[in-house]
Order: C-alpha cells, then sequence, then structure tokens
C-alpha cells in the first residue's frame, strides 16, 4: 500500500464534490480496503524476510542438497510456502485480516481456495487488529506479532522438521 494514497484519495473526493456536489464523508479511510490492502501487504513482508532468511541459510549450508526453496503458490494472491525435504510451510490468505500458517509432510497437496488436507490443517492464525486512529497491527493470539520473531520461530522450526 502507498504510504500517501489516502491523500490521493482525499484530493479525488474533494474534486468530485466541487464539480458534482457530492460528498463522499469516507473519503480517506475506507477500512475494508485498508484491511485488505494491509494483509497483502504483510503477507508480502513476511514472504520476503522468509526470502531473505532462506538465502541466507543456503548460503551458510553451501551444499545443494536440503537447501530451502520458497514458491509462490498459483491463483492466489500473494500465497507461498518454504519447501524442504518434502515437507511444505504454507502461509495463506485466508480472508483479508486472517493469514494461515500450516505444516504438511510430503504427500499432501495444498489446491488454492479448497480446505486443506486433513494432515495439513492451519495450525496457526495470524490475525490483523485495529488499533488507534485506523492502524492495524498484527497479532497472533492476541499478542502482538514482531516480523522478525516470527521468521526466526517458524525458520528455526521448519529446518529441524524438515531435516533428513
Amino acid at each position: 500500500m502507498e504510504k500517501l494514497s489516502w491523500i490521493k484519495e482525499l484530493v479525488l473526493a474533494e474534486q468530485q464534490m466541487e464539480e458534482a456536489g457530492v460528498v463522499d464523508m469516507e473519503a480517506g479511510f475506507d477500512p475494508a480496503r485498508q484491511l485488505e490492502e494491509a494483509t497483502l501487504d504483510f503477507i508480502q513482508d513476511l514472504k520476503a524476510s522468509f526470502i531473505e532468511a532462506a538465502s541466507a541459510f543456503n548460503q551458510m549450508k553451501g551444499s545443494t542438497h536440503g537447501h530451502v526453496r520458497i514458491y509462490g503458490i498459483s491463483k492466489t494472491k500473494a500465497d507461498f510456502m518454504l519447501f524442504r525435504n518434502g515437507y511444505k510451510l504454507i502461509f495463506h490468505l485466508r480472508m483479508p485480516g486472517v493469514i494461515g500458517v500450516s505444516y504438511s509432510a510430503a504427500g499432501a497437496h495444498y489446491v488454492p481456495g479448497s480446505p486443506l488436507p486433513k494432515d495439513e490443517e492451519a495450525k496457526d492464525v495470524l490475525k490483523a487488529a485495529w488499533a488507534a486512529f485506523g492502524q492495524l497491527n498484527w497479532t497472533y493470539n492476541d499478542h502482538p506479532i514482531n516480523i522478525d520473531y516470527l521468521v526466526r520461530y517458524y525458520m528455526s522450526r521448519f529446518v529441524k522438521d524438515s531435516a533428513r
């Protein structure tokens, strides 16, 4: 989300008011749109952080065997997964403001938009929470999230669980 896109909305609303005499009382703040944009931004930030962590892991590991790979999931807006030795860690947009984190063993297949297979259930849920002045904060079990610690936790767990 552009940091100043809300100003553009204010300008357009004012121009519309001047030209047509129509006033948009929600100009500059559309909670539903803001929630959707913030969710996409957050999941893209997560992906970028995981790409950075996986790149560092792979580089320090040296050999190509057992590298962590990150893939976008087709037919989704921003879903992605970590893959290694047949194991997957999937971050999927469940709805605006809600991101599911699922883990699966070899053989399970994720089909975007369908229920997760029985061995691949959403074990964790990251949720957006409204704060003062329309700020969105991301939480896990009602606790604020720090992306660096989230990536450290899931990356460590994933590497340990997917080791052969």
